[in-house]
């Protein structure tokens, strides 16, 4: 046996010269943390596991062992940095931890100055940035992770504010800050965040959730460390938070707190059933397996405690294994642990500390180490963050936690483990994100709504414009002072529909002379002076951008209104029905198309021949006939068929639209108006009217460019009535542009006006809310739903249907009749003109160089040009019949004369 360790060791010596000449029989590390708190206890036990595993792996740091000096630094920061002084006196080549984030800070401008890397297996905050502190690595996930995947489960749910309760530490504002800009990508936000100090007491943590009981929002995200959180829920508890409607969400201490302390007290189970928590995803594995199996013998020493293995544990073990193979790497590329002084601290009386003359070499082997761990893949991105964060989703019911889905930063929500989906490459869409059923607080299935009124006392403080004109639309009561009309009505019909109470106060706005500017009362929504606006409010882009607004309950277009006189019959009347231009172009066609058919059948017809004045008695005869009836001349060509038809049609389409207008014209009342509509209006100068308070006024100058000048604003119907019956010359206006509803209302009583044109804007009117107000998106769905069951409907007949003069012909548009209308029968009769015409004197010019042969050259005989256009016009009128004939004796005198 002697003999054959001594042949082993000549080998290691001729084999591995420089290998076995740098590596210390003894390595030491350092490891500080609370031994007594739920990750310390865990993490205490992994690691001499962890280190005993290795020392007795044969195949890891032959011949070295790791010496694991641990420290308690009793959650105390001052305590681990004394610790940490104590630990670089004794040339440690890492150290283990620090464990909480805020200690983190800290020690990490020690290992900074004195090179010594501090691997940390618990410390998440994400401010831990690796450029900040590059010789802090983190076997664990940072909490910028842990806060997105909080932040898809609250957007999952289509939450939008949540309250943060977080520990007045490091660890717990950054984190919360994290929270924040998480939530902001996904257009959510911290609505309340409650701030718990160390020394907090039972009586300040409930004070702090009576408060938040008294706010809007109903999900509330705990990020504490386990004795203040334990706390929150047992106060919660007993304030009735526990309860149905309750969202609570916590950071991992929670899930590390039950999986170690399994079983938990049914009392402290009880606090916090329904509570969604988070778990660090470990990947199942042969070697998880295996320490888990051994966990309860490894355990066993510890004076009858309970202690099951958390997700820590395994990080702890892993950290282990991570410098273990870091420093095998570090070894076999012939590092050296040695340690130097470093006289900058000679000035601060620690010159017992040495600097780790290696340790930049180590941190890199460290920041390029790969391998497969109890917690699954170990390997670290160009952040220094392990690679493939993912967290288990956990809902807190009965005596334990069930599984409802996970969450990777590469695939969002699913059902399906991280590592399986990183197998299939699932995509991270919206339609991909599930979770399985929640049993939420109050034991109910039913995602909560997340936010209920503010429990303060206070009712909502809604500002209601205080109209002085068009009261049916909204008025204040002289005798007992409430609003009422028909958005009043509106209103109340969509809060009775809502499923649960809302409080509130209707505050007249405008001092009750003249109608209130409608933008200053968005405004004041949006500064939060009114919790909300109800009235005949425009949802125009500007007012958008600063409120939410619920679906339009009416659609306002606006219109134009102007006085209008009755159509009285006249002697010419029966010209009415066209325009003068639509008479003149049925004028025109009527002499073109006569003469396209006396020209295609004047040779061959007889009825379109004889002496030049029967001629043209026949084509201006033919011409007009054809308006009435079908011609007495008979066309006998093909072309001249085919022209007449389609002339027809078009005659057939504008008889019948003349007959139909002339009937209308002398048989309907007709209101007639100077004004045909918004563009005629933009290109005159007169005076146009607008109601005071109204958006119409901006929109007309910004939007469309009219001149300020001509803009008057009337107060009321009467000054409505009054400017229009005076007129553009005398003071008054030609028009009023206004929302439709309003004019609608006023038209009821006011005969001898209307409206005319038609909308030529489309919007609405919507009740305002402040920006992400969820009350918004309720009223909305109660309006839909008053909408379809016909309320909706029944409030606007109650205020704004009015029985007065007859609605009838009270839209007045231009009735005449114009070219625009019948263009493409125009077209279309042209075309076939011009075609009909290209084929017909292209036959004959065919036929003029065959078969007319005046006295000329033969080189002549075959060109137009060689001919005289006297003689080509000769040819046209001479009849079809007569050239062909003579054609043919020209042509057997010329045979005879060849023969003899």
């Amino acid at each position: 046996m002697e003999i054959a360790k001594f042949v082993l060791l000549v080998l290691c010596f001729c084999f591995f010269p420089c290998g076995i000449s740098t590596r210390p029989a003894v390595v030491k590390i350092g490891a500080t943390f609370s031994f007594n708190s739920t990750i310390g206890r865990v993490a205490k036990v992994a690691i001499d596991a962890a280190v005993d595993d290795i020392n007795n792996d044969s195949s890891l740091l032959p011949g070295t062992n790791l010496l694991i000096q641990m420290q308690d630094s009793r959650c105390n920061g001052f305590t681990s940095i004394v610790q940490t002084i104590q630990f670089m006196k004794t040339e440690v080549a890492a150290v283990i931890g620090p464990q909480s984030s805020a200690n983190a800070h800290d020690l990490s401008h020690f290992a900074n100055e004195l090179q010594v890397p501090f691997v940390s297996f618990s410390a998440t905050d994400p401010t831990l940035s690796s450029l900040q502190f590059p010789f802090l690595v983190r076997t664990t996930y940072s909490d910028l992770f842990q806060m997105s995947a909080i932040a898809h489960v609250v957007n999952y749910y289509k939450w939008r504010n949540v309250v943060a309760i977080y520990s007045d530490d490091d660890y717990g504002r950054n984190g919360i800050a994290a929270l924040g800009d998480m939530l902001k990508e996904r257009l959510c936000r911290i609505s309340y965040k409650a701030a718990v100090s160390p020394g907090a007491t039972i009586a300040d943590i409930n004070n702090m959730l009576v408060r938040i009981t008294l706010m809007e929002s109903r999900i509330i995200v705990v990020h504490v460390n386990q004795d203040v959180g334990l706390t929150i829920f047992s106060t919660a508890h007993q304030l009735q938070m526990m309860s149905k409607g309750y969202v609570w969400i916590t950071t991992d201490w929670l899930s590390s707190f039950i999986d170690s302390s399994v079983p938990v007290e049914m009392e402290i189970m009880n606090s916090m059933q329904g509570v969604l928590t988070f778990r660090q995803h470990t990947t199942k594995s042969e070697k998880k397996h295996g320490l888990v199996s051994r966990w309860r013998e490894l355990t066993k020493h510890k004076n009858n405690e309970v202690l099951q293995l958390n997700s820590h544990g395994l990080h702890a073990y892993d950290t282990v294994w991570f410098i273990a193979r870091a420093l095998d790497a570090f070894f076999r590329d012939n590092g050296t642990i040695s340690f130097s002084k470093d006289f900058r601290l000679h000035s601060f009386s620690l010159e017992a500390m040495t600097k780790f003359n290696e340790g930049q070499s180590l941190l890199n082997k460290m920041k390029t180490t790969e391998f497969d761990g109890v917690s699954g893949k170990i390997q670290f991105d160009s952040d220094g963050n392990l690679i493939h964060p993912a967290y288990d989703i956990l809902n807190v019911f009965g005596s334990g936690m069930r599984t409802v889905g996970f969450w990777s930063n590469t695939s969002g929500l699913s059902t399906t483990s991280p590592e399986t989906i990183h197998t299939t490459k699932t995509s991270n869409s919206s339609e991909n994100q599930n979770l399985h059923t929640v049993i939420w607080p109050g034991e109910t299935s039913i995602p909560p709504r997340g936010w209920v009124f503010p429990q303060n006392g206070e009712e909502l403080r809604i500002g209601v414009p205080n109209r002085v004109n068009f009261k049916a639309i909204l008025s204040k009561d002289p005798d007992t002072g409430k609003m009422k009309g028909y958005c009043i009505d509106v209103f109340t019909a969509a809060i009775d529909l809502l499923p649960y109470a809302v409080p509130y106060k209707l505050i007249p706005f405008g001092d009750g002379i003249q109608n209130p500017n409608y933008t200053d009362l968005v405004q004041k929504v949006a500064s939060n002076v009114f919790d909300a606006a109800v009235g005949d409010i425009a949802i125009e882009t500007n007012r958008t951008k600063l409120v939410d607004f619920t679906q339009p309950y009416i659609q306002s277009g606006l219109v134009i209104m102007a006085h209008t006189k009755e159509f009285q019959s006249y002697a010419w009347a029966f010209l009415q029905p066209f325009t003068v231009g639509m008479w003149c172009t049925i004028g025109a066609f009527l002499i073109f198309v006569g003469t396209v058919i006396w020209l295609l059948e004047h040779r061959i017809n007889d009825d379109f021949r004889g002496p030049p004045k029967k001629q043209f008695a026949t084509l201006i005869w033919f011409s007009f006939s054809t308006l009435f009836s079908a011609p007495r001349e008979n066309t006998v060509g093909t072309l001249g068929r085919a022209v007449l038809v389609i002339w027809l049609f078009v005659v057939l389409i504008i008889q019948s639209s003349y007959t139909a207008s002339l009937t209308s014209i002398l048989t309907v009342r007709q209101l007639f108006s100077p004004i045909t509509g918004i563009q005629g209006l933009i290109a005159s100068n007169e005076p146009i009217g607008v109601q005071v308070g109204s958006f119409t006024e901006k929109y007309l100058v910004q939007e469309l460019g009219i001149q300020k000048s001509r803009i008057k604003v009337l107060a009321d119907a009467v000054e409505y009535t009054r400017a229009l019956e005076l007129g553009p010359n005398n003071g008054g206006v030609t028009a009023v542009i206004d929302e439709r509803p309003y004019l609608e209302l006023f038209l009821s009583a006011h005969c001898q006006f209307s409206t005319v044109g038609s909308e030529f804007t489309n919007t609405g009117w919507g009740f305002a809310f402040p920006k992400d107000s969820p009350l918004a998106a309720d009223i909305s769905t109660a309006i839909t739903e008053l909408s379809e069951n016909g309320d909706l409907q029944r409030i606007h007949d109650k205020w704004l249907t009015r029985k007065g003069c007859s609605s009838e012909n009270k839209e007045v548009d231009s009735n005449q009749l114009q070219v625009s209308s019948f263009w493409g029968l125009f077209l279309l009769c042209g075309m076939a003109c011009f075609i009909a015409l290209l084929i017909h004197f292209s036959i004959i010019t065919s036929q003029f160089i065959r078969h007319y042969t005046p006295d000329d050259s033969i080189a002549a005989r075959n060109t137009i040009s060689g001919r005289s256009f006297r003689d080509f016009l000769s040819f046209f009128d001479e009849k079809e019949e007569n050239v062909k004939s003579r054609s043919k004796r020209s042509e057997l005198q010329n045979g005879g004369s060849n023969s003899g």
